[in-house]
């Protein structure tokens, strides 16, 4: 069990550096893509300067960020409301398996009951990583009967 508490917390302008590593290594880990350090950096930045777009969240244990995620928005006309998409999912390798990702969801859950105008949670995960997959599964989340298309200008 953990020797510290697990404190969830919105990331901060200050917390970028951390956030920028991580997601860089998410995406290498996740769909081995190395992503530019530079253009990721200014994408983090971007969210902080433009809140309308999203948030982050950040687990810290020991005055050490852990976890992170990502909030963005979805309008939904068919339900009159915003879908909060989780996305940059990461947990350090050596904090996996403490309850990180779970405490992450229990406050992106109590954030989003507290507005009314949140009508529920989503997010995409890889065909190929069963443990993500797990993880969400065990949170109470299921699987949707969508598939995703995309066409991507950037990373192609």
């Amino acid at each position: 069990m953990n020797r510290f508490p697990i404190e969830i917390r919105r990331a901060t302008i200050s917390d970028i550096p951390t956030l920028v590593e991580y997601n860089k290594a998410m995406a290498l880990e996740t769909e081995g893509k190395n992503l530019d350090k530079k253009i990721l950096a200014a994408g983090v930045k971007n969210l902080f300067k433009n809140p309308e777009f999203g948030f982050y969240l950040v687990a810290e244990m020991d005055i050490k960020i852990v976890g992170q995620l990502m909030i963005t928005y979805e309008w939904s006309d068919w339900r009159n409301g915003m879908f909060w998409w989780i996305q940059s999912v990461y947990v350090n390798p050596e904090s996996r398996g403490q309850g990180i990702y779970k405490r992450l969801y229990q406050s992106v859950l109590e954030l989003a009951r507290e507005k009314e105008n949140v009508c529920g949670i989503r997010l995409y995960v890889d065909k190929t990583n069963l443990s993500a997959k797990k993880v969400y599964g065990a949170c109470g989340m299921a699987e949707a009967h969508y598939d995703m298309y995309e066409v991507d200008f950037v990373l192609k």
